[in-house]
């Protein structure tokens, strides 16, 4: 224990022994959602899953795996990967998100950053791009971290700035887009009175401009690409404040405003993005930012004809997608995650091995040990990459390489060498993210025969096994409406559903080492992925810290 009181040494569960073999499963993308011919798990063979569900109810449960439960700025938030195993890992709960965003803004950590001073390279001879949403809507962006995002770059040698705002209406109440961009224009005005050439240079809806997902629409990404970049767009105005009423009053909404550019008295567009310039994307949440960050990072983009690709400095305000590595430049980092369950269990002499392969091997490793490379301590631990298919879509192969994760994880069961094993199967996410139904199908059927591999050597070692999941996918694959009927195109087929969902994922307990008596407790109803790491630190035999959120399990006579 050092001078501070801090020791890593954990307290012995009162009740629960160690020395157990403990395998820990995580089933990437696997939610539970309602039964019917959309929800590829139920449809699929899963009989291991499905027996686990089935056989002891104080055993199996449900667990939140989006929105706050994760670190998400609000209920809306899918889970994803990255913060699904940063929860799972850390067992508290982190700012992900905009609140990550206003702790960087408030420290003034985001302009000593890499992602800032990568596009500041471009302020002495180029112009810094914002584009985003203009609202206080705060679930994709906000418009006071634009103007703090904003102040800041003129104070740090921005010359010249456009920006090339969303309209909301969806967030927000319609028509409120008119306050805003006036708000906007006061700001650029101060900007300006500083002798810095700061102007708003394009607009749209967000429906129709630039904000799609899930690669539904990539005409909406072409019509921001064709505003922001190129300096094209159906309507040009002077000012644009009133590029938004006078659009407006032709019945345009806010959501579904046409896209605009500012041009000067000569007509030129006041502001395409050009060889030299710097771009951020100030939105913070993901979901409708991997369309236009796709379109401005890949060199061998092919979804429209971009015309014109300029040699840019591009940053997201975040990083958008972790297994793309998309955008390569952020200007917010992850959240500083210390103290995880990997970190203390290894000080307390748990023999750790961890297995995915390439796709989620850095899920079960990195982002489960707090966004940290390497071993804690290289004579404790294990991890072992199977390299995942290159050059097709995993729909082609849908049994990924879940079973050869498995064959790996059994083999160190078996070897008596490790006290954790932990596995990522990613099957149910990376088929799931394809939208080919039929091949989901055969991935969750993939998922589970692993999943047995697995148990069947837990039961050999006199073992215990923790099966949960990071976030939902496989388990809804078809849009719906509010009513929750899936919505249909204007040809009358369904429109497949490729994301994540909100919906919990289960977690089961098991095996002959289990002790007596372990069950799941009922006082903890909203339990989360945070909750699991507290949970299998009591079945290695100690207690968890006491900032951890709480074990999900208890111990009865």
């Amino acid at each position: 224990m050092g001078s501070s009181g801090f020791s890593w040494k954990l307290a012995d569960h009162p009740k629960l022994p160690k020395g157990k073999t403990v395998a820990l499963v995580v089933l990437d993308g696997w939610g539970e959602a309602k039964a019917d011919q959309y929800n590829c798990i139920h449809i699929a063979e899963t009989p291991v899953m499905d027996s686990l569900k089935k056989g002891a109810p104080e055993k199996w449960r449900l667990v939140r795996a989006h929105g706050t439960s994760v670190g998400l700025p609000t209920e809306d938030d899918m889970g994803n990967s990255e913060v699904g195993h940063n929860a799972l890992g850390a067992g508290r709960i982190f700012a992900q998100g905009a609140k990550l965003v206003d702790l960087a803004l408030a420290s003034g950590k985001i302009y000593d950053g890499e992602g800032f001073n990568y596009i500041k390279e471009c302020f002495a001879s180029g112009t810094l791009h914002l584009i985003g949403l203009l609202s206080d809507g705060g679930v994709h962006s906000r418009l006071d971290q634009l103007q703090l995002l904003l102040k800041g770059a003129s104070e740090r040698g921005a010359k010249r700035i456009r920006v090339h705002f969303l309209t909301d209406g969806r967030d927000v109440l319609d028509g409120s887009s008119i306050g805003f961009v006036e708000t906007l224009e006061k700001d650029l005005a101060e900007i300006r009175s500083k002798g810095i050439d700061a102007q708003i240079a394009s607009g749209g809806g967000r429906m129709y401009v630039t904000m799609d997902r899930y690669e539904n629409d990539w005409d909406v990404i072409k019509r921001g690409w064709d505003a922001q970049v190129l300096g094209e767009a159906p309507h040009k105005f002077k000012n644009a404040v009133e590029a938004v009423k006078a659009l407006r009053a032709t019945g345009a909404n806010d959501q579904y405003l046409p896209p605009f550019v500012i041009v000067d008295d000569s007509g030129k567009a006041v502001g395409p993005i050009v060889d030299g310039d710097a771009v951020v994307t100030f939105n913070f949440r993901a979901d409708r930012m991997v369309m236009i960050a796709k379109s401005l990072e890949y060199a061998d983009f092919d979804k429209f004809d971009r015309v014109r690709v300029p040699k840019i400095r591009y940053a997201g305000m975040l990083q958008y997608d972790g297994e793309l590595k998309l955008p390569n430049h952020y200007l917010v980092s992850p959240p500083e995650i210390d103290r995880t369950s990997g970190e203390y269990l290894v000080h307390n002499g748990v023999r750790t091995f961890a297995c995915s392969e390439t796709v989620k091997f850095g899920h079960v490793t990195f982002f489960w040990n707090g966004n940290r490379s390497g071993y804690f301590n290289k004579e404790m631990e294990e991890y072992v990459e199977i390299p995942s298919d290159v050059g097709i879509t995993f729909n082609v192969k849908p049994n990924m390489k879940a079973i050869e994760i498995a064959e790996k994880a059994r083999d160190a069961i078996l070897s008596r060498k490790f006290d954790q094993v932990r596995v990522n199967l990613p099957n149910g996410d990376m088929v799931g993210h394809t939208g080919d139904i039929e091949a989901t199908i055969v991935a969750c059927k993939a998922a589970d025969e692993a999943v047995k591999m697995i148990l069947d050597a837990i039961e050999q070692v006199g073992g215990i096994f923790v099966v949960t999941a990071d976030h939902g996918n496989a388990e809804d694959m078809v849009k719906r409406n509010k009513s929750g009927q899936p919505l249909l195109d204007k040809n009358g087929n369904i429109q497949i559903l490729t994301s994540h969902t909100l919906e919990p994922v289960p977690i089961a307990i098991g095996g002959p080492g289990l002790a007596p008596g372990v069950r799941f407790r009922k006082d903890v109803p909203e339990g989360g992925l945070a909750n699991v790491a507290a949970t299998v630190m009591n079945l290695h035999g100690f207690e968890a810290p006491n900032d951890y959120e709480r074990t999900l399990i208890e111990v009865v006579d």
